[in-house]
């Protein structure tokens, strides 16, 4: 049950790069609510300009191998995904340093440390082909 688990956030990581990816090709109101929950990556992915839309949509195409590698048990994507993991933990934790924001940076510092914890487990790895 863990590996359709990890797959799962990893499909749902893969969509929100996918649409906030097609959000800063193709401005539109239509996405002012979505960038309204969060202004500040708003204008972090802006002032990245093109960089960010590549950045997005190649980790939405990462993302989204990973999570049907794990699901066909490929040790592949077991690696990509732990690789996703400790990249997205080490970045909070550079936030949270940075920021002091301990609800949303100490936060996600624990969901990515989950995740490479379980990712770990001698059942999953076992599993692996």
């Amino acid at each position: 049950m863990v590996l359709p688990t990890i797959a799962a956030m990893l499909l749902l990581a893969s969509l929100v790069a996918l649409v906030t990816g097609l959000a800063l090709t193709f401005p539109d109101p239509m996405w002012k609510p979505m960038w309204d929950l969060n202004r500040e990556a708003y204008v972090a992915f802006r002032r990245l300009g093109p960089a960010a839309e590549i950045f997005l949509f190649s980790l939405a195409v990462v993302s989204g191998a990973a999570a049907v590698g794990l699901l066909l048990h490929r040790r592949w994507a077991w690696w990509i995904a732990l690789l996703l993991f400790a990249v997205n933990g080490a970045g909070d934790v550079v936030s949270l340093i940075h920021t002091g924001d301990l609800l949303r940076f100490g936060s996600g510092v624990l969901i990515a440390g989950g995740f490479v914890v379980l990712l770990l487990l001698p059942p999953v790895r076992s599993s692996l082909r």
